[in-house]
């Protein structure tokens, strides 16, 4: 593995960084969470046509850039530093790759050129809590099920018309403004039961969204009510949907992690920063040994979460899966720098104005959507048989 950028790569963390640095500052970004889609569609626009972001990990075959998941990674650093609340991650890390691995050819090049532009954004709608089930991020998915019924979730029947779907799914990431849906329903009653993907479209009939209050608010998330709707299977019947899903928590994983270790990075840049210019006892309190100390600690933190995202975004480009145990390594990173900048911002890091609970949120929100830290660890270490023979429960 060489750590060292290339230039295409590089070139890719130069250039967003200064556009977010220009277009997503602290008004900006408060004043995208408060609008109703719960980001800009300006600087999303502006991410697509400068940057192609949308479409940085697509084949060039359908409009995309071309990249592997290592540039997407690279990318989604940037975008952690500004906490930049943009569909990227439900768009482009959820619901596109999923087209891209069970879509039929004429699904793929229908819509992934769409959302590679940008033009049309996406998110995958599986209920919050089951999320990290689903991507088996905390566990084997062979057991996951979307529900339907009164066990809530989605249930799916075919008809001679075509599928139907009814159900609810709350805590979708985007699942408000999303303008494509990819849907786990449950199909095939209790003796066949099983899980599909289905598409509908945002503004289908029988579809009902609303935006919901989330921990974290550069995160949207909405509620999806479907009441009949009709939905079009994503690929074929015999797709082999749960091995996708856990192919994908992977990837997810690797990506989420780089995005986790940007914001952890700047949340420790922010401390740095007012600890030099905050005076007490006459002198800037970075100067004492006590505060050295604990920025110290949180430094090495956030460098080895640092190392374990670029090996899990490489390594994932390569067929390893990592991903999980970089995304723990990545969450705890931001968790203890958010918690650390709120300590040593002193009052001021405790108010509703000032940033240092964002970075906070993000890693809260993080834990809920995506799986707890401890979790995340004992799955990796069941999956690596790391403890064969003593069984790893939490």
């Amino acid at each position: 593995m060489d750590t060292r950028l290339t230039a295409e790569q590089d070139e890719i963390r130069r250039t967003l960084r200064e556009l977010l640095h220009k277009r997503c500052g602290a008004e900006e970004l408060r004043a995208a969470v408060d609008s109703p889609a719960g980001y800009d569609p300006a600087l999303w626009s502006a991410l697509a046509d400068q940057l192609g972001l949308p479409g940085l990990a697509l084949p060039e075959s359908y409009g995309g850039v071309g990249c592997s998941v290592t540039e997407l990674a690279l990318a989604c650093e940037e975008t952690g530093r500004a906490l930049a609340p943009s569909p990227l991650t439900a768009t482009s890390v959820l619901a596109a790759p999923l087209i891209l691995a069970l879509g039929t050819e004429a699904q793929r090049a229908e819509l992934l050129p769409r959302l590679a532009a940008g033009t049309r954004t996406a998110t995958l709608a599986v209920p919050g809590p089951a999320l990290a089930a689903a991507l088996a991020l905390t566990g084997g998915n062979s057991g996951f099920s979307a529900g339907g019924g009164r066990a809530g979730g989605v249930q799916a029947r075919h008809t001679a018309a075509g599928w139907r779907l009814y159900g609810q799914v709350d805590q979708v990431l985007d699942g408000h403004s999303a303008g494509l849906l990819v849907v786990a329903a449950h199909t095939g009653g209790f003796a066949r039961s099983r899980t599909l993907l289905f598409l509908v479209a945002g503004d289908a009939e029988g579809v009902v969204r609303a935006r919901q209050t989330a921990l974290d608010a550069t995160r949207p998330q909405g509620r999806v009510q479907l009441r009949d709707v009709a939905a079009e299977l994503l690929g074929t019947p015999d797709a082999d949907v749960l091995p996708a899903l856990a192919a994908l928590g992977d990837t997810a994983a690797a990506v989420l992690a780089a995005e986790a270790v940007g914001a952890a990075g700047r949340a420790l840049e922010k401390t740095v920063e007012y600890v030099k210019q905050r005076e007490q006892f006459g002198r800037a309190i970075g100067s004492f040994q006590a505060v050295k100390h604990r920025l110290a600690d949180v430094y090495v933190q956030v460098q080895a979460a640092r190392s374990a995202a670029c090996y899990a975004a490489w390594a994932t480009a390569h067929g390893e899966l990592v991903g999980g145990l970089a995304l723990a390594q990545a969450l705890e990173a931001l968790r203890v720098a958010a918690a650390e900048g709120i300590q040593l911002h002193g009052g001021i890091g405790f108010t509703w104005e000032h940033e240092a609970h964002l970075y906070f949120k993000r890693a809260s929100g993080d834990e809920l959507l995506f799986g707890p830290v401890h979790r995340l660890r004992a799955h990796a270490a069941d999956a690596a048989r790391l403890f064969e023979g003593n069984e790893v429960t939490v």
